[in-house]
């Protein structure tokens, strides 16, 4: 990389100190918040990450590297994710204080993962002394990818803010059906990695692969992976806005039942959703004949419907659950979260302590299983996720893969843990991904938004506004046929990955070869 040399007489600039780096690289993971949506900035990521390998490569040693990838990592976490502390706070009333420091240890273990990658990319660029093309095609965005995908499972995961999201709209979607979201992500990477080289000897062959990038993301997007099966399904998606700060309250629970079931009984559909716990009392807790209400009007009409409500096998199994009930009759539809979010729905071994501080209800539940029947509505088959699953594209690629047969994807949701964040438009965009990487459409039914129908190429065809009450009818066409990462999954980006360090060994094989 070319610097300005400083003239004869002329002093030459301090070496910029590791604590500037991470401040400097700190601030560019926060800002890469932008390129999210609601904002929807996605040329910005691309230079926050090109900030990031500079900084790296220019830290006087590895270890100074990895502090400097650790703070780009906790940047990014901390802005892509304040709006957790509206749930600790808020809702389970741990002091603002207390919740921000929660998060910001939370941010700390998430940077973890970009500065362990940051680190072991320093070290590998210096052990074989790789040339600047190498380090920065090859082991940087290889090593980005790797430290995404890691966050998104070690310790159950939490991929929320990964860098492929933010592109659902950009060019590198059509790349989503074949390499998912983390392989987006790599994408991303070698792109910053490439415009550094803009600057250097290899600017022709960085633009080259630049040009290519890009021009293959667009054509992959005309690419048709699925292929519409069936007849159009007729739904009603219901958002009720009822404040979750009274949800569970004893006097509020009578005008909850009350408005759900007015609301799902006032018109028929094929497919008729409340969100996640929608029903916040568990069957048995009901009022004689609720439940019966509901199925009495699904022969009739000949409805499909689905009630989030949390299921109890006994006092102390319960499952945050949807149940479906068939126009045929018959013994009810269950799906049972297998996805739960730490501290919210289960309980980390050695953390009752931090979750007793908080007042958060049905947070010990029963994980369900990974692999769980699709709900057959007509002659379509509906696979539900609930609320934080969405973001566990492989998990669903999983059971499309393994003999669920869906082909149209159901998500319910509770997001007003978050109050009026950027939570909602993060969380429809994760469901756009989805869509993206399956090849089929997605319903969305949530408490306060965001409620919506996605058709298999992540256009939203229609939706509710946020925060009020309201029911979202529209159409939805199902899909079938497998997409390359419904059938590979994560294992083609790994695969990937892998290959791209060791063409950076093979390179500094050829050079210490070349030198001898």
């Amino acid at each position: 990389m070319r610097l300005r040399r400083a003239r004869p007489g002329e002093p030459s600039a301090p070496p910029r100190s590791t604590r500037s780096r991470m401040i400097i690289a700190a601030l560019a993971g926060a800002v890469s918040v932008f390129s999210f949506a609601p904002f929807g900035w996605w040329p910005l990521q691309l230079f926050t990450l090109a900030i990031l390998f500079y900084q790296v490569m220019r830290a006087p040693t590895v270890k100074a590297g990895a502090l400097v990838g650790w703070a780009f990592g906790f940047g990014w976490c901390l802005a892509g994710v304040h709006w957790l502390t509206i749930a600790i706070s808020r809702f389970g009333g741990l002091p603002a204080p207390l919740a921000w420091i929660a998060i910001a240890l939370l941010a700390v273990y998430m940077g973890a993962h970009c500065g362990a990658a940051m680190w072991l990319a320093g070290w590998l660029r210096k052990k074989w002394a790789l040339p600047l093309p190498a380090a920065n095609l090859l082991v940087f965005p290889a090593l980005w990818a790797v430290s995404e995908w890691s966050r998104g499972w070690l310790f159950t995961g939490f991929p929320w803010a990964s860098a492929g999201y933010a592109h659902n709209v950009s060019p590198l979607a059509g790349y989503a059906p074949v390499l998912g979201v983390f392989g987006i992500g790599w994408l991303v990477a070698v792109t910053a990695g490439a415009l550094l080289l803009l600057m250097h000897r290899s600017r022709w062959m960085a633009l080259g692969l630049l040009c290519a990038i890009w021009a293959a993301g667009f054509g992959l997007g005309f690419v048709r992976w699925t292929q519409p099966v069936g007849s159009e399904l007729s739904v009603r998606l219901i958002q009720g806005n009822i404040p979750l700060s009274k949800k569970f309250e004893q006097e509020q629970l009578p005008r909850t039942l009350q408005y759900y079931q007015e609301a799902v009984l006032a018109e028929p559909a094929d497919l008729i959703a409340i969100p996640e716990t929608g029903i916040p009392l568990f069957p048995q807790h009901l009022p004689a004949g609720y439940l019966d209400r509901y199925g009495s009007f699904a022969r009739k009409t000949g409805s499909a419907v689905v009630l989030g409500m949390p299921m109890a096998d006994s006092p102390t199994r319960y499952a945050n659950s949807v149940m479906g009930l068939a126009p045929t009759g018959g013994k009810p539809y269950r799906y049972d979260k297998h996805h739960l979010v730490p501290f919210g729905e289960f309980i980390p071994p050695g953390f009752r302590w931090f979750t007793d501080l908080m007042s958060i209800p049905l947070g010990d539940q029963t994980r369900g299983m990974l692999q769980q029947p699709a709900f057959s509505v007509r002659d379509q088959r509906v696979l539900p996720d609930i609320c934080y699953e969405n973001n566990f594209g492989e998990e669903i690629a999983a059971q499309l893969a393994n003999g669920s047969h869906a082909t149209v994807l159901l998500n319910v949701s509770e997001l007003a843990w978050y109050g009026e964040s950027v939570a909602i438009p993060q969380h429809l965009q994760i469901s756009q991904m989805r869509t993206l990487e399956t090849g089929r459409p997605m319903l969305m039914a949530t408490n306060s938004g965001a409620t919506a129908v996605i058709d298999h190429r992540g256009v939203v065809q229609a939706s509710l506004p946020w925060y009020q009450p309201g029911v979202l009818s529209a159409k939805v066409q199902g899909m079938t046929g497998n997409t390359p990462y419904i059938l590979v999954r994560n294992r083609l980006i790994l695969a990937l990955a892998a290959l791209a360090i060791l063409a950076a060994w093979l390179t500094s094989r050829r050079k210490t070869t070349g030198a001898a």
